[in-house]
């Protein structure tokens, strides 16, 4: 049974890192450590587990479930777990999620099924969410993905699918958007989070958080809250309380990050993100797992100036707190 009942997906949720040994298996101790360093921010309404952050793709279902288990231990008491529902098909995604409620997760992040890079009908849609939502009764957070365009099919639903998604699947409670664009980022916020009950849209557009956070999303979803959560969730605080002036400050402490963090390839977003973390003294090493490989040197320096450059280091590469 999940030990937060009844929790409504919304606020600041840092997704969370895994710290693996040179030998490629995880580093327990590590990750320990992570947790509870992320779950001390305050602010914030939950932590995110086995999503892209923690390389769900490279972790078998025993590492998953033994990921959740750390975390639970760590964190469970004090804070909501979401747990990611990352499978090719439904029918494992359901039994991630019966795995997930099982141990103590408050909530799931569905991903969209990697067939649906060849296109998609709603039918399709609507099946894979009742399938992961018929394996347990924990609310869903959607995780909407850029729509496709000609020459792309994309994973992403389009506005209708996600509407009649919600209707035939009431446990889909939230969204985490990263559908890239902002006129349909603002409209999904309005025509979601108007519903009764409203689908709480849960920005993933770390690279302009300030932005989108602005449009009225009521929370974010953010790997790099795995690096800078007490930032994130002094901005969610501002904007809420529509106090612009510390907003724009706090967003120009973030924005060297941002900026660093999400650049081409995207793929390595977390990658740097564990760099960042060993420049702060806070993991041991940047190990990533294959397909994933060591970033070049000339990246890691350009990390290590954005982090100055927000004040997180100082000139001599040590680390300082957060303004």
């Amino acid at each position: 049974m999940p030990r937060h009942v009844n929790w409504a997906p919304q606020g600041v949720i840092p997704a969370a890192l895994l710290p693996f040994h040179e030998d490629l298996s995880i580093d327990e101790p590590s990750f320990r450590a992570h947790l509870r360093d992320v779950g001390s921010v305050e602010g914030l309404s939950a932590i995110t587990i086995n999503a892209h952050s923690t390389e769900v793709a490279s972790c078998s279902l025993d590492e998953q479930k033994r990921v959740l288990a750390i975390a639970e231990d760590e964190i469970g008491k004090r804070l909501p777990i979401v747990h990611g529902v990352y499978a090719e098909g439904s029918l494992e995604a359901a039994r991630i999620a019966k795995m997930a409620a099982e141990g103590g997760a408050s909530a799931l992040l569905v991903f969209p099924p990697g067939p649906f890079t060849m296109g998609q009908r709603p039918e399709m849609a609507i099946e894979h969410f009742r399938r992961v939502a018929g394996a347990s009764d924990l609310p869903i957070i959607a995780f909407q993905y850029p729509l496709g365009s000609s020459t792309n099919a994309g994973q992403g639903y389009p506005l209708a699918t996600l509407l009649r998604i919600v209707e035939a699947v009431p446990q889909v409670r939230a969204i985490k958007d990263w559908c890239a664009s902002p006129q349909l980022h603002e409209r999904q916020i309005r025509t979601l989070q108007s519903l009764d009950p409203p689908v709480n849209v849960l920005t993933t557009h770390s690279a302009w958080l300030m932005s989108s956070l602005v449009l009225g999303a009521n929370g974010l979803l953010s790997g790099s809250g795995s690096v800078i959560a007490d930032l994130q969730a002094q901005l969610f605080r501002a904007v809420r309380a529509n106090d612009l002036a510390t907003a724009k400050r706090i967003n120009d402490q973030i924005w060297p990050t941002a900026e660093v963090f999400y650049s081409e390839p995207w793929v390595d977003m977390h990658n740097r993100m564990k760099e960042a973390l060993v420049m702060l003294g806070k993991l041991p090493r940047a190990v990533v797992r294959p397909p994933l490989v060591k970033l070049p040197q000339a990246e890691i320096d350009r990390i290590r100036k954005a982090l100055v450059a927000a004040g997180l280091l100082d000139l001599a590469g040590r680390a300082r707190k957060a303004a």
